[in-house]
């Protein structure tokens, strides 16, 4: 990445990681009521230390989506966190499992452009990938975290390809949970990174769509999803767990873990 583009990508981050508190974040000069709050957010932003994600993680090792979600039910969450079932896997590893994800949500918003370019040159692509549709999150992806992208509405853009979820990857993300598009889907599976998607996407995003927002709360298959929450998926789909019931559920999971799961979690454990 170039250095002016890494800096545009910082500081398009302090307005996404700021922890939000119910109050004002804009104004109008000269506008009626410019005394009065223009943004307002009520779900603020909480940042979880590496520390604390790896410990709670480990809790969620041996746990299949059925298990946590028997474990949301004995803890009153009956029915909170199962995403849509046309979230599904890309691929299935029925071997070793290596299509599971658990992993902490990292998440991303994309939207439908109202803009129009009369030509799509280089350019113009260059330009959109690093003012309005640009992957702003790379920076924020940590060990064991899970790249959540809302972008159930943005058409048929390709948000997802073989070579960008190569990076997000070496920046520590397990997988990745999309509504939006993905697209070198034959090459994904090749490459055997986690995906779990709604959706095929062929066009390139600039001229189709643009990131509206890092880190803030999105919606995933009717799911609500919040950065730090917990995020568990395999062959049965993805369930995802409040960050604030995680060591609870966890542990009312462990339960429901049948000597099979049991067995398969130490043998992998050992390799």
């Amino acid at each position: 990445m170039m250095r002016n583009q890494k800096t545009n990508v910082l500081l398009g981050l302090v307005v996404f990681l700021l922890p939000a508190e119910p109050s004002g974040l804009a104004q109008t000069a000269g506008s009626p009521g410019e005394d009065k709050e223009q943004v307002k957010l009520y779900m603020p932003y909480k940042q979880y230390s590496q520390t604390e994600n790896e410990r709670i993680l480990k809790l969620y090792e041996p746990l299949r989506v059925a298990d946590v979600a028997d474990g949301m039910d004995m803890v009153g969450l009956a029915d909170v966190g199962l995403v849509s079932p046309e979230i599904k896997a890309l691929w299935r590893d029925t071997e070793n499992f290596t299509h599971r994800i658990c992993g902490i949500a990292v998440t991303a918003r994309y939207v439908p452009t109202n803009k129009r370019e009369p030509k799509m040159t280089n350019e113009t692509i260059s330009k959109w990938y690093k003012e309005l549709t640009s992957e702003a999150f790379v920076d924020v992806l940590h060990p064991g975290s899970v790249l959540v992208i809302d972008g159930g509405e943005d058409n048929d853009s390709r948000t997802i390809g073989s070579s960008n979820i190569q990076v997000w990857r070496k920046r520590g993300a397990v997988g990745v949970v999309t509504s939006g598009g993905v697209g070198d889907t034959d090459e994904i599976i090749h490459q055997k990174i986690p995906v779990y998607y709604k959706r095929l996407g062929r066009g390139l995003r600039p001229g189709r769509n643009e990131l509206e927002s890092v880190n803030r709360p999105v919606m995933i298959g009717g799911a609500l999803v919040r950065p730090g929450d917990v995020v568990v998926a395999d062959g049965d789909g993805v369930v995802v767990v409040p960050r604030e019931h995680a060591e609870a559920v966890a542990k009312a999971a462990m339960s429901f873990l049948d000597n099979i799961g049991l067995d398969r979690y130490k043998k992998k454990s050992k390799q």
